[in-house]
């Protein structure tokens, strides 16, 4: 008898067996011709618990590319356990025996058992140990490795009697099976099963990883404490697959209530009647009282007033603090015995406690009420009356009233809460989820901790789409679209019948860097080798895995290569509905592997990166409707670490180099994607103490995939797919685009650790070659709210920001350039069609590590981003070129406490903005307060005095935003931009000017640190000073905005810079400008010009400027300059941008022998770049 993959084509099942469940296998040539080519088209369809809106398939492989190294295809078929060859095995608890299923052993676990280690193999005549060895103390093991199989087609299936296998018996009724081992190793053709795709395990099954970081020796390949699958191992687990994560659909109030729990307890004080009046539709406190009808004759007409004003049926709760019958008119105890249905009020006594909980106007089968008597020993117990009363929305709560003496001390109070669990409704339905079962609901506001854990409870009235969790929810988590944004809170189940799990000690020990964590880290770790024959996971929980060392995660794949179909997988690789939590390190690692489909996975609670790419080479990966909350900093790479651990952890920088943590540092990521060459797809990124998802390039492969890729090809690289994911809840960002990893290792030129967080840009281009036409990057649909710092950042050329949604971040979207002079000449950012809020009603909770609580715009109390004063904006300009179209504006508006704008600046600016900046189509709401603000002196302005803050500016095309079309909007005391048309507007601290306008560069050297003066010629006595980019280096860069067709003035604040380049930067055929630098009346000068050929680099047209005898220098082409020895300035005739190319000016300055003390020769050169 032979078994085949019911999983192939063409299923097959067991033949010639009693029992059998299915028609005859095919024949071997019938098999072989269904695998002709080791491959097969995989589609990516809706997501357990996400959209089917998109289908996205890798492109298919050209014949001549199309791999001839084949898998051998694993047991997939249904019901693995019921094949038939498998024997059924209980070998018991041995924590010494190593065992071994070898070549020819195939068995079905039936209980549950414990062993030292588990190898899993063929083995054939090699190093086989029979079951039941014992493995030397000490021992380190090394495993050697078949070689791979080249073939024209696939090897045909071999039976369980040809390779050892384990399966795990699935008896739903039975008792749970636990396995125990201090590694399991599956390689050289052995198979460990769990379930199968088409009949997932419905019983409970665990594998349990034993052992401490100090405890026996590391498998070479492996480490310790680990599942490991090496060349041609088969990990096939597949448990029940609920719904993964979902989105709340109705708002979680704190307590449960919309209105919050309630709790009141007083002890002195409180004399007399103390009563609480509720709304018994949402549970809300309506009024509260205290009357001492105690020692108050005339307490009991005011309090029959209080009750004459409450409406009748509200909840009403009364408890007596200390006494309250001295003075208790008959008049008011019969009222309160008719309005509340009170038994015992009208013998009420002195110091007896009473308590009742009734509904005004109601009788006494509506009320419930207690009361004790008062004994002199000062001690009554209490009397407590409560009721369950229900919302308007359906949910139970109960009223407490409560009145007694203890230790002779008067208590009484209140408590209104939620009865018997809480019922939340979910967006989709979830009859997957089981009583008993454990969920995470994430934080809709600015902490990752107000995450929540609840276990399930039953639920016999719920609905398909609630459920009903045990205990009170501490924080605010928000189930409704707000303004257009989709703040709906994420929950993800927990709970697996599949569990893989370290063991873990009570607290931290050894080398585990228990510095930083007073827990034990040294969990459990799966690790997957390249050459691995089959993997597929499915239905798994995965908790207490993951060590902080290097390599070992809770799933890692490990330099595995090509996972899919390009590597000769019939069954591509994928993780799918993994639950990853309390884990020690990341989620999932994939490190020089491509190809690999991680699906309805959650990672929650975990130390470091969490879906995680490691060296820059993975390319192809989809995430697809995954969920990462709770990513911690962690120790391995620098951008794990937070300050703290950045600070400590030195022993790979060079000499005595002392981190910065802000740079070097505190750059953990949910999802740290180190390719742009992989998708993201309807992912959740819900809380990371840095940023949810980052776009990090090497600008060459790093770690063990040095050399795999030119410099700078991931720069280059196209993005993948990017739709529909959420960010929200990070500290730093939601979204960043940018910056690079360091690529060398510590040394005395850079001293920063290998892997620091360094610079790069991200330059998109076909076939990631800078020669060829741009891609766009699209960044489509993303959700971007409660982010303390940005929404958004990106960096780079081309990136499209499309139909997105920024609500209530501390900056909703960045887009800064490719520089002054980007690599890719024109390119440029832009959002569209999107919308931006300020502050919306999810006004957040207290609590939680949120660090900021103040007023909102309206008045209202709300949790704040940063900073109770920190200016909010909008959309921020820092240089460009940028473009914003067809964006709405909703809820900026400005405070006593901090400003707040729809369209700010970078704060202590003192790069460069482009004029070239410019919106259009934009709706700005009645609720926008500010539309626009250039800062003022201040907290976080500074002096607001930095280049770029004075060269702020943008091009409003349609007059969307000011009302007026084609205009700019700069900074009102620049008066670069001023001409007598403009309009000053003193709440934006801001001028509207029409006119043209464009930049000039300008770079001195000798002497260094010098500060430009520029006035232009109308506006003599506003110059403006420029303090340069690179105050202490050799040389500076000034780069003031100027309006065209206008005469300038240069001045310097010292000697005369021996050397002057001046780019007019942003011109158009035919702009132009004059420009009058100063220097000493002795100078003489030679002016040359030539045409520069930037990217090919070379220089031709080499003509010489000619003196001009006066300062009316011609309007014709022709290069003049003048030198006016009155005053030392030397005018340039025209600065003019004459089409796709630069127009270089070369001044030779000569300054007489006995001038040479104080000025020097120098260069200048006029450069007109294209744009």
């Amino acid at each position: 008898m032979q078994v085949e993959d019911a999983g192939l084509p063409g299923t097959c099942r067991a033949r010639g067996a009693s029992g059998s469940r299915g028609s005859s296998c095919p024949s071997r040539r019938t098999r072989r011709r269904s695998w002709s080519w080791c491959r097969r088209g995989t589609r990516l369809g809706a997501a357990n618990g996400g959209s089917a809106s998109g289908r996205y398939r890798a492109p298919p492989l050209p014949s001549a590319s199309r791999p001839r190294r084949c898998r051998r295809p694993s047991l997939a078929g249904p019901c693995p356990e019921a094949v038939p060859h498998l024997v059924p095995w209980r070998p018991g608890s041995d924590t010494r025996r190593a065992a071994v299923v070898g070549r020819g052993t195939a068995l079905r676990l039936e209980s549950s058992a414990a062993f030292h280690s588990l190898v899993i193999r063929d083995g054939g005549k090699r190093g086989r140990r029979r079951p039941g060895a014992r493995v030397p103390r000490g021992a380190a093991h090394r495993w050697g490795h078949l070689p791979a199989r080249l073939c024209a087609h696939p090897a045909p299936l071999r039976s369980p009697r040809h390779a050892g296998m384990l399966v795990f018996a699935d008896h739903p009724h039975g008792p749970p099976i636990t396995l125990r081992a201090r590694y399991i190793l599956i390689h050289d053709g052995g198979e460990l099963h769990i379930g199968s795709e088409r009949c997932p395990y419905d019983s409970r099954a665990t594998i349990s990883l034993y052992g401490r970081a100090t405890e026996g020796a590391a498998v070479e390949g492996f480490g310790q404490k680990f599942v490991g699958v090496g060349r041609g191992g088969v990990l096939e687990l597949h448990g029940r697959r609920p719904r993964s994560w979902t989105l709340l659909d109705k708002t979680l109030h704190p307590g449960g209530l919309r209105h919050g729990p309630y709790s009141s307890e007083r002890r002195w004080s409180s004399r007399g009647l103390n009563l609480r009046v509720l709304d018994g539709g949402t549970a809300r406190v309506l009024a509260a009282g205290r009357f001492d009808t105690h020692l108050r004759p005339g307490e009991g007409r005011r309090l029959r007033a209080f009750l004459a004003r409450q409406p009748p049926g509200s909840v009403v709760a009364a408890a007596v603090g200390d006494s309250a019958a001295r003075s208790l008119t008959p008049e008011t105890r019969l009222l309160l015995r008719d309005r509340l249905g009170s038994r015992f009020i009208a013998r009420l006594g002195y110091r007896q406690p009473w308590a009742l909980v009734g509904i005004l106007g109601g009788d006494q089968l509506s009320t419930a009420e207690d009361k004790r008597e008062y004994h002199g020993n000062g001690t009554t117990g209490l009397a407590i009356a409560k009721r369950d009363f229900l919302t308007y929305d359906g949910t139970r709560f109960t009223v407490t009233a409560f009145s007694g003496w203890i230790k002779g001390v008067p208590h009484n109070g209140f408590k209104v809460e939620v009865t018997k669990g809480i019922i939340i409704h979910l967006v989709d339905e979830v009859t997957s989820w089981l009583p008993g079962d454990r969920i995470v609901i994430a934080s809709t506001d600015y902490s990752m901790h107000q995450a929540e854990e609840f276990n399930l409870l039953p639920c016999p009235e719920c609905k398909s789409n609630q459920v009903k969790i045990d205990g009170n929810p501490l924080y605010l988590h928000m189930g409704e679209v707000i303004d257009g944004v989709d703040m709906r809170a994420e929950v993800g189940l927990l709970t697996r019948n599949i569990l893989i799990q370290g063991e873990m000690e009570d607290a931290c020990y050894g080398q585990n860097q228990c510095q930083f964590f007073s827990f034990d880290t040294f969990g459990g770790h799966i690790k997957i080798l390249r050459n691995f024959s089959s993997v597929h996971m499915s239905g798994v929980e995965l908790k207490n895995m993951g060590q902080q060392i290097l390599g070992s995660y809770p799933v890692h794949f490990h330099l595995a290569e090509d996972v899919d179909e390009r590597g000769g997988y019939g069954r591509p690789t994928y993780l799918d509905n993994l639950a990853i939590h309390h884990c020690f390190s990341r989620c999932v690692a994939i490190h020089g592997t491509h190809g690999l489909l991680v699906k309805d996975t959650i990672g929650y609670d975990t130390l470091g990166h969490c879906f995680f790419l490691e060296d820059g080479t993975e390319q192809r990966n989809t995430f697809y409707h995954n969920l990462g909350l709770l990513t911690r900093p962690g120790t391995i790479l620098p951008s794990d670490r937070s300050e703290l651990m950045c600070l400590a952890i030195r022993s790979h920088v060079h000499g005595n180099y002392t981190p910065v943590p802000s740079t070097d540092c505190m750059a953990v990521s949910t999802f740290w994607i180190a390719n742009p060459n992989n998708n993201l797809i309807e992912n959740a990124a819900a809380g990371a103490q840095d940023v949810g998802i980052w776009y990090i390039f090497h600008r060459v492969p790093t770690g063990q995939s040095e050399g795999r890729y030119p410099e700078g090809q991931a720069e280059h690289t196209p993005l993948g797919v990017f739709y529909n994911n959420r960010v929200h809840s990070n500290f730093k960002a939601g979204l960043f685009i940018g910056k690079g990893v360091k690529t060398t290792r510590a040394n005395a030129e850079d001293p920063r650790e290998y892997l620091t967080v360094d610079n790069a840009r991200f330059r998109p281009h076909q076939d990631a070659d800078p020669e060829k036409p741009r891609v766009p990057a699209v960044i489509d649909n993303l959700i971007a709210f409660k982010n303390n710092d940005h929404g958004a950042w990106a960096r780079g050329g081309d990136i499209i920001f499309r139909n997105s949604g920024f609500s209530d971040n501390g900056i909703g979207l960045t887009l800064a350039s490719d520089g002054t002079f980007p690599t890719d000449e024109g390119s440029s950012l832009e959002v569209t069609r999107s919308i931006f809020v300020g502050e919306s009603s999810n006004f957040g909770s207290q609590g939680g590590q949120n660090s900021y609580w103040g007023k909102g715009a309206n008045g209202e109390y709300r949790t704040l981003p940063r900073n109770k004063t920190f200016p909010i904006r909008g959309f921020q300009i820092y240089d460009g070129p940028v473009r914003m179209a067809r964006c709405t504006f909703k809820k900026f508006t400005p405070t006593v406490d901090r400003h707040s704008s729809a369209i700010g600046f970078f704060m202590k600016n003192s790069w460069q903005i482009s004029p070239q900046n410019n919106v259009s189509q934009i709706l700005m709401e009645k609720s926008v307060g500010l539309k626009v603000f250039f800062g003022r002196p201040g907290q976080w302005f500074g002096n607001n005095d930095n280049d770029g803050d004075k060269m702020s500016i943008f091009h409003d095309l349609d007059g969307s935003v000011t009302g007026y079309p084609d205009t700019f909007v700069g900074r009102a005391d620049n008066y670069l931009l001023h001409h007598p048309g403009c309009l000053t507007v003193p709440r934006w601290n801001g001028v509207m000017c029409t006119g043209k306008f464009a930049q000039l560069y300008i770079q001195a050297r000798r002497p260094k640190n010098l500060t430009l003066s520029i006035a232009r010629a109308a506006y003599p006595s506003h110059p403006v000073r420029l303090q340069g980019v690179n105050r202490g280096a050799p040389y500076q860069q000034y780069q003031p905005v100027v309006m065209l067709e206008q005469d300038y003035v240069i001045q310097w604040d010292g000697r005369a810079p021996e050397d002057v380049i001046l780019y007019p930067i942003n011109f158009n055929r035919g702009d132009w400008l004059r420009v009058a630098l100063c220097y000493p009346r002795e100078a003489v000068f030679q002016v040359v010009g030539d045409i520069y050929q930037r990217r090919a680099g070379t220089v031709h047209s080499v003509q010489h400027y000619l003196a001009a005898p006066s300062i009316a220098l011609n309007r014709t082409r022709e290069r003049l300059f003048y030198f006016d020895r009155g005053s030392g300035s030397k005018w340039i005739s025209r600065l003019e941008y004459l089409g796709q190319v630069y127009v270089c000016i070369q001044v030779v300055i000569c300054i007489p022998a006995q001038r040479m003390a104080d000025f020097l020769a120098g260069l200048s050169t006029l450069c007109i770049p294209a744009t």
